[in-house]
């Protein structure tokens, strides 16, 4: 068992947290990282699945028959016990027994149930921070094609925080409006910036609705819904622990359940509908949001992926990434050209707290200027680094760090264009775009040296 390596006791002053442990843990789980010399550096974008996850899950497909849970022979039943088993360990990881567990293909899909159903109208509000994912993003769709407003809450340059005064006033505006909708990351999926989780009962406090995107948070933090109360929360489970891809959830209070007005019915969605008669019957649970045929065969596994976790320690997968985090800042930070010109520029809060384990960052040459990215992943890949950049779904973050206003990003919009990524470069004369590099479970020193002397040796 996972268990008996873990050492609680944290050291005194050490350099990573339980770096003993987390190294045993890697040469158990992830020897295929080291037998292929792989340095991953992108669990933001997924994590890493473990061996026993895998074997586990393999031992369940060998030992059983699963049938479609849409039936009550014994198959059915099987796969059924399992699926139901599975969502109420969700929900007891989460102390999460006020919600229903709605299983979806990811957060993406997961967010579109809520934009989708959400009953905006033309004096709804929707109100969003300037950082999060596009998926958050065009949410506003929905409410803009019912005639409703949307607003963003603009972040500091300095460090990707929000700015709290521009947050107060446009939660206290509005007040007469009906249906308003307040969504925001609990943590950023590009600066690693942690939301404060208290803007969720301040903005229900003054009659809003609020939709937490968990997805960038629960990977390594410990997300308690007994004490932080959103009405909607979204995520995807590959980035909590690797495997099954293809599988989220959303979790809906249970008093705000019915609040969501479905516009459509799907197999399974349904406990009655007809065809000589236009009507139909929605399942009152769950079920009335989860269209046809559930992935009955992964979903187990997501049990098993929990149970790795609680195994090794929420919190201590946390210090771990906190402390690769700083060593990556320290380390980063100091690296400088011959002429005294620093190597990297790392976006939001220069000391890290409240943060994950997600770092955005520019790379300079010795004449300080930028180095575009794709240079930086041509050279990366031929390292066997696996990094990100781009924009990584996430246009304000991006905006922001690159100068860009919104005169400048209207007159591209509304000129004739393309949408090409490089044709605004062109258009603007701005750069868009930068690198991510995230850390995880698996990651060791020696990943985080072998990326510090790619850096250092950029030019």
């Amino acid at each position: 068992m996972i268990a008996t390596l873990f050492k609680p006791k944290r050291p005194k002053t050490p350099a990573l947290y339980n770096d003993s442990f987390f190294n045993t843990l890697r040469q158990k789980e992830y020897s295929r990282l080291d037998k292929d010399n792989h340095v991953y550096l992108d669990y933001t974008g997924g994590n890493l699945y473990s061996e026993s996850q895998i074997l586990k899950h393999l031992n369940y497909l060998k030992a059983h028959t699963f049938g479609n849970p849409h039936s009550s022979n014994p198959t059915s039943k099987h796969a059924t016990y399992l699926v139901e088993e599975t969502r109420n360990s969700i929900l007891d990881y989460f102390n999460a027994h006020d919600y229903h567990c709605i299983f979806t293909q990811n957060a993406s899909g997961a967010l579109k149930i809520v934009g989708e159903c959400y009953p905006f109208t033309a004096t709804s509000e929707y109100l969003l921070f300037s950082d999060n994912h596009n998926s958050v993003n065009g949410i506003r769709e929905y409410c803009r094609n019912k005639g409703g407003n949307f607003n963003y809450v603009p972040l500091k340059f300095e460090n990707l925080r929000v700015d709290e005064d521009r947050l107060k006033e446009a939660l206290h505006k509005n007040k007469s409006a009906s249906n308003k909708l307040f969504a925001y990351p609990a943590q950023s999926n590009v600066s690693g910036v942690q939301h404060d989780l208290n803007w969720v009962t301040y903005a229900q406090q003054l009659g809003w609705d609020v939709l937490l995107d968990a997805a960038a948070y629960v990977p390594t933090s410990q997300l308690d819904l007994s004490k932080i109360k959103p009405d909607f929360v979204t995520m995807s489970f590959y980035k909590i622990f690797g495997y099954p891809t293809g599988l989220g959830c959303l979790l809906v209070k249970k008093s705000k359940f019915n609040k969501l007005k479905k516009p459509w019915f799907a197999g399974g969605t349904v406990t009655l509908a007809s065809v000589m008669a236009p009507h139909h019957f929605l399942i009152n649970n769950h079920e009335r949001f989860e269209n046809g045929t559930l992935n009955y065969l992964d979903i187990p596994a997501l049990k098993t992926g929990l149970e790795y976790i609680n195994e090794i320690g929420i919190d201590h997968i946390n210090a771990r990434v906190q402390s690769l985090t700083h060593y990556l800042c320290e380390k980063l930070s100091a690296l400088k050209h011959n002429n005294e010109v620093r190597k990297v520029k790392l976006f939001g809060p220069c000391d890290r707290s409240d943060t994950g384990g997600t770092l955005i960052m520019s790379f300079f040459d010795s004449r300080n200027k930028v180095i575009p990215f794709e240079p930086i992943e041509k050279q990366a890949n031929a390292k066997n680094i696996s990094l990100r950049t781009g924009c990584f779904c996430n246009p304000g973050i991006d905006e922001i760090n690159n100068n860009l206003s919104a005169e400048e990003l209207d007159s591209y919009f509304n000129t004739r264009h393309t949408g090409n990524y490089n044709e605004m470069i062109n258009t603007l004369q701005k750069l868009r775009g930068a690198t991510r590099i995230s850390v995880g479970i698996a990651t060791n020193k020696t990943d985080l040296d072998y990326f510090i002397d790619f850096v250092k040796h950029l030019e």
